[in-house]
Parts: structure tokens; sequence; C-alpha cells
């Protein structure tokens, strides 16, 4: 495999560490340790862990560290943060970026398929071992994909600031001071670990991450397990949202009392915190699923919209079910996303989930559904005169048919 020699890259990165350098410093993929030496010449270092998976350059550092008798700096083998343990000051890493070419063997040079494969095992990774106000040295090239390692930070909470771009013959190298987001950090001092990107949805992106029942305050809400997944809704910056989402945290604690929706657990400026729901589509679930449990399934649909009726609420993402409902493993549907909730004298919550039931006369039918559709919207449209416990009762009763 060989040690990767010092290069432009290397020199470029190393000006910076002499600057930076403070405290707890994490040299990770050392190579032939330029950066975890230079690092230990910085009087406000205090340690220097340098980390590389290659047995040779361990080893090589290992033996210079000796023969100069120097202070500060440990060496250990590792893939990336596997054996390092604690929180640093300062993470350096100039991670191998090229992409992966048949003529290209080397490990300390190709950083994946794509070249920033690497990279983004890193960032998922690397704020669980930085203090709150540590900070990360990057260096990568124009060959890695810009936009591409500038989308992998921001999804991973981060914020960064291009501190040097330097134009060689066939690249550019960009080097990048990066920190943790003040969302990153609150949600990390709440407990919150293991924070990673998900999905987006139409006005924010969802992150999950864990946390510890133990450092869970509110006892009123007791979780099922020591450690719970969450979800993370985050409002996107250029969304107009923040009402929404405080609208959502609002109703959701009282939405639960009614056995109503995900577990919520708190939430702050711009975002909220809520039980991770492990599901299925709705409409995927049926088509794997037998006549007596998909029953069971709608009629829990009905019952919670009939709730909500009860409650003078309306959900309004009703109108398209199969995104906004989870089918967990445990045969329980669960309502999603309660941001355009409202009060209202009107309410039409179960008409609107009867007529999602009656687009599925299809795939009912596959099923041995008998009721008619029409049948089922005629007591739907009773229902929704009366608004009444007999009326629900009998559009429940055409679920068995």
């Amino acid at each position: 495999m060989g040690i990767y020699e010092p290069a432009e890259d290397s020199h470029l990165l190393q000006k910076y560490v002499r600057q930076q350098a403070v405290g707890r410093v994490l040299d990770l993929g050392t190579g032939s340790g330029i950066q975890a030496l230079t690092a230990i010449t910085n009087p406000n270092t205090q340690l220097v862990v340098a980390v590389d998976q290659d047995s040779e350059a361990v080893k090589a550092l290992q033996e210079k560290i000796k023969k100069e008798k120097l202070r500060k700096v440990q060496v250990r083998q590792s893939d990336l943060f596997d054996k390092v343990e604690g929180q640093f000051n300062l993470i350096i890493f100039n991670p191998p970026y090229l992409p992966q070419d048949k003529g290209i063997t080397d490990q300390a040079i190709y950083g994946g398929k794509k070249g920033w494969e690497i990279s983004e095992r890193f960032f998922q990774q690397a704020s669980g071992h930085l203090f709150p106000d540590g900070k990360i040295l990057f260096l990568f090239s124009s060959h890695t994909h810009k936009g591409k390692i500038d989308e992998i930070i921001g999804k991973n909470l981060l914020l960064f600031t291009d501190l040097e771009q330097q134009k060689l013959a066939f690249e550019t190298l960009y080097l990048y001071l990066i920190e943790k987001s003040l969302l990153r950090r609150e949600l990390e001092k709440k407990g919150i670990e293991n924070i990673q990107y998900f999905t987006h949805g139409k006005r924010g992106n969802i992150f999950t991450g864990t946390i510890d029942r133990s450092k869970f305050i509110k006892k009123h809400l007791p979780l099922r397990k020591d450690i719970v997944k969450v979800a993370i809704k985050v409002k996107r910056k250029e969304s107009q949202a923040v009402q929404r989402m405080e609208n959502e945290a609002r109703w959701l604690p009282l939405l639960n009392q009614q056995g109503i929706g995900p577990r919520f657990l708190f939430h702050g400026e711009g975002y909220l915190v809520y039980e991770f729901v492990e599901g299925e589509d709705i409409v995927d679930w049926i088509k794997t699923h037998s006549k007596d449990k998909i029953q069971t399934i709608l009629s829990q649909i009905l019952e919670q919209a009939y709730r909500l009726d009860q409650l003078g609420m309306a959900k309004e993402e009703l109108q398209h079910p199969q995104q906004h409902i989870l089918i967990t493993s445990c045969q329980q549907a669960v309502f999603l996303d309660f941001e355009r909730a409202h009060e209202t004298k009107t309410p039409h919550n179960v008409t609107q989930a009867a007529e999602f039931i009656g687009r599925l006369q299809q795939e009912l039918a596959e099923k041995g559904w008998k009721t008619e559709v029409q049948e089922f919207r005629q007591a739907a449209s009773l229902y929704h005169k009366n608004r009444d416990k007999e009326a629900f009762h009998n559009l429940l009763n055409l679920l068995q048919g």
C-alpha cells in the first residue's frame, strides 16, 4: 500500500495546523505523521492522537517518535474512528479523495467509487468525537466533487468556512474549517447522539438520532426503551414554516393523550423531536397482508380520525394519507405530520379517511373486501351531516363486509 508522502495538499494543511492546534488534537489518516508532528509544536496543544489504518504507517511513526523522544503524541491503528475514544478540540483530516480508477489501487489516495464515500463516513461519525466548540480542518480536491462535500457537511448539521483554495495543474485543493451548527450543539446538549440525515419533506429536513431514557427529564412521557431512536424535524433555511413547526409541537402532546401520532419529546426554535416510527407506507403494507389485518388497520385509521373530529381539529394531511400514515410491525397505524392542524367547528377527518379507503377499492377487492364503495361513501356522507357516534359505528361496521 505504501505511506502517503507529503505533497502540496499536506503543506497547505500544515500551515493551518500550526495556527489551529489546541488542547486535544486528533490527526486522522496521519500517513507520514506530518500534521501530528506539526500539531505538537504548538504550545497550546496538550495531546495529539495520530491514527492510520495502515500498519506500516503506524509502525514508522511510532519508531520516529521513539527515536526523537517526542512527547504529547500517541499513535494507534484504526479505520477512521473505530479505535478512537474521547473528544477533541481539533480533528485534522486529509482524506483519500480521488475517485476510484482502474489504474488506482492505493487506498491512501482514492476515497471510494466517486471519491467522497470515505469523507461521508467521516462526517457521519466526527461530531461524536468533537467537543461542542471543537473544529475540524478538512482538505479535499475538486476531483472529489465540491458540491457533494458541501451537501454532506450540511446534512450532518455542520458549518464550514472556506479557508483557502490552491489551484494546481489538474485540480483545485480546498481547505475547510468546520464546526458544529448551533442546532447540533443544542440537540447534543439535550442528550441526542448519533444524529444522521434521514430524508426531506416539503418544508423541512428529517434527521434521526438516539436519546438515553435516563437523561430525559419529562417523567410524564415515559419511554419504552433505555435507548430510543428519535426523529428530528428541522425547518430548512429557505422555508417560512417556523410557525407550522410550533403548531405541530403544540398539538402533538394533546394528540398523544388520545393515542394519536408519534410520541412527542421536545421542541425548540425551528425544530421538534419525537420518537421515531419504524413502519411501512399504508398502501405498500396492504399489498402484503391479509384481509383481517387490513380491516383492523383501516378500523384504527377511522377511529383515530373520529377522535380528531371529536377534538374539533382538522389534520389536513389526511387528504393524502398514504404519505402520512405508517403501519408498524406491531400492526399499529400511526398518523404523522400535524404542521397544518387547526381548530375547526366542521372537522372532516373521518370523511377524508373514508374517501381514501374508497379509493383503495381494487386493492381491497383483491383481498376479499365485498362492501360497495358507493354504500361506504354514503355512510361517510351521513356521518358528515351528523358527526354522531351511531353514524360513525355504521361506517365502521361496513369495513367488516
